[in-house]
C-alpha cells in the first residue's frame, strides 16, 4: 500500500458503526502525521487486517458483532502484538467490564469516541494514538498473566520489617492489568487502607473502581472529599481531582493545576501521606508513561517510608518506575506478583520496623 504521509503513524480503525468508522477516519486523515490504512467492522476483521496491514496502532470498539473487542485484543496480542487504543461510545456497566478486561488482556488505553463538533474528545483521541504508537508491545499481552520472577529479583526475598499505616499506589498505561495482579490476592480483612491514583480518560474512573471491586475481595470505591480511609478499602482518585490526605488523616480532593497534564497526579498523594504518616507509609509506583509520582515518592523516601517500584520486564511502559529508580529512592524493585506478596507481609505484621530495615 502506498504511504501518502511519509513516516506517518499507520492506523487501523475497527468499529461496528459505519458512521463511527467514517468519523474516526476523517479525524485521523485530517492530521499531518496519522494515516488510516484500513477499516473493519468486527473483531475478526481486526485480527485479519492487523496481520495483513501491520498498523502502528489499532483503534477498536469493545462491543462488536462476531467477535468483541476483548477477544480480538487477546488474539492480536498473542498472534501479532500491536498497540491497541480502545475507542468506546459509552460507560455503561457491560461495556466497562469488557473495556477493563481488554485493558487487562493487553490493550493500552481507552478513549471515548468523539462526536461531531467535539474538539476536546477528538484531540484526546488523536493524542492517544500518537502516544500509544510509541509503546513497544512485543509479548506484552502475556507479561502479566505469565509473569515469572527472574533470578535477579532477589530483593523480594527479604522480609519487610516495618509498621505501615497507609499505602499509596500510582499507575498509568498498563496499570489495570498490574493492579488486578497485585490487588486480587489481598484478603477482605487487609488491615491497611490503600489509596490509588490511576491515570484514566475522564469518565472512566467510576468504571475502574467498579471493575477493580470485581477482581479483589477488598472494597474498591471512588474517594469522597472528607472521608477517612478504612482498612479493607481501596479509595480511587476520581476524575479530574487530585487526592491527598490531610494531617488529620482525612481525604481532600482538590482542583489545583495538573502536573504535566495529569489530574489526578500521584505526587499530591505520595507527598501528603508522607506528611501525615511519616515513616509508617508505603508508596508503590507501577507501569506508566512519564514521571508522575517520582517527586512525591522522594518526599516519602526522605521521611523513611517504604518505596516500591515495578520492575522493567513486567511493565507495559517503564517510565514512571524508571524515573523513581533514577532518583535512588526505591527500596524494592519487584514484579506485580512480588508486590502482592510484599503487601501481604506488611499486612501480616511480619516484624516491626527494625534497624535492619533502615
Amino acid at each position: 500500500m502506498v504511504r501518502t504521509k511519509g513516516n506517518s503513524i499507520q492506523v487501523l480503525v475497527i468499529d461496528e458503526s459505519p458512521a463511527a468508522r467514517k468519523l474516526l477516519a476523517a479525524l485521523f486523515q485530517g492530521t499531518e502525521d496519522i494515516e488510516v490504512i484500513g477499516t473493519g467492522a468486527d473483531g475478526e476483521e481486526a485480527i485479519r487486517l492487523t496481520k495483513q496491514l501491520g498498523p502502528d496502532v489499532v483503534t477498536m470498539d469493545v462491543r462488536m458483532p462476531k467477535m468483541n473487542g476483548l477477544e480480538a485484543t487477546r488474539r492480536i496480542m498473542h498472534e501479532c502484538p500491536t498497540p491497541i487504543v480502545l475507542a468506546t461510545g459509552g460507560t455503561m456497566r457491560p461495556d466497562i467490564d469488557l473495556t477493563f478486561k481488554a485493558l487487562q488482556a493487553g490493550a493500552l488505553t481507552v478513549v471515548l469516541k468523539p462526536g461531531l463538533a467535539d474538539p476536546e474528545t477528538s484531540n484526546k483521541m488523536i493524542q492517544a494514538v500518537r502516544l500509544m504508537a510509541k509503546v513497544p508491545v512485543i509479548n506484552h499481552g502475556r507479561r502479566i498473566e505469565q509473569e515469572q520472577p527472574s533470578p535477579q529479583e532477589t530483593n523480594s526475598e527479604a522480609k519487610i520489617r516495618r509498621h505501615v499505616r497507609m499505602i499509596g499506589v500510582a499507575s498509568s498505561t498498563g496499570g489495570p492489568a498490574a493492579l488486578a495482579t497485585i490487588l486480587g490476592p489481598l484478603p477482605d480483612d487487609f488491615p491497611i487502607p490503600i489509596l490509588l491514583v490511576q491515570h484514566v480518560t475522564r469518565g472512566f474512573a467510576v468504571g475502574l473502581a467498579e471493575w477493580l471491586d470485581s477482581v479483589t475481595s477488598l472494597r474498591v470505591v471512588l474517594a469522597s472529599h472528607g472521608e477517612t480511609p478504612r482498612p479493607g478499602t481501596i479509595l480511587v482518585a476520581p476524575d479530574d481531582y487530585h487526592m491527598r490526605i490531610n494531617e488529620q488523616g482525612v481525604v481532600e480532593l482538590c482542583r489545583e493545576p495538573p502536573y504535566k497534564a495529569q489530574r489526578p497526579s500521584a505526587n499530591y498523594l505520595f507527598d501528603s501521606i508522607a506528611q501525615a504518616y511519616g515513616s509508617e507509609t508505603a508508596g508503590v509506583v507501577l507501569t506508566g508513561m512519564g514521571d508522575d509520582g517520582a517527586e512525591g515518592l522522594e518526599t516519602l523516601h526522605q521521611v523513611g517510608g517504604l518505596v516500591i517500584a515495578q520492575e522493567e520486564q513486567s511493565c507495559v511502559v517503564y517510565g514512571m518506575p524508571q524515573q523513581a529508580i533514577a532518583r535512588n529512592i526505591v527500596d524494592r524493585v519487584l514484579t506485580p506478583n512480588q508486590i502482592a506478596q510484599t503487601l501481604g507481609q506488611l499486612a501480616n505484621g511480619e516484624g516491626k520496623r527494625t534497624v535492619a530495615d533502615e
